[in-house]
């Protein structure tokens, strides 16, 4: 992610902090899929891309999971 920040580009920058949420979910890490994915939404909502959307989504999915393991 270094080097897209030195090269400008922000979008490859969002894919991986993308990927690397998704990654973290699926392992079960949804604190640290958060902190991907929400930098992630930010950049996407800047670009005005409509990736944002889906990752908007993907952040209220790991959200209710937060919620259902709290209950627990």
């Amino acid at each position: 992610m270094e080097l897209e920040e030195r090269i400008g580009d922000v979008y490859g920058k969002a894919m991986n902090l993308w990927w690397l949420g998704y990654l973290a979910q699926k392992q079960g890490d949804f604190v640290t899929a958060i902190n991907y994915l929400q930098p992630s939404l930010e950049i996407l909502q800047r670009l005005k891309s409509p990736d944002a959307e889906k990752v908007s989504k993907i952040i209220a999915e790991v959200q209710e999971k937060v919620k259902s393991k709290t209950v627990e």
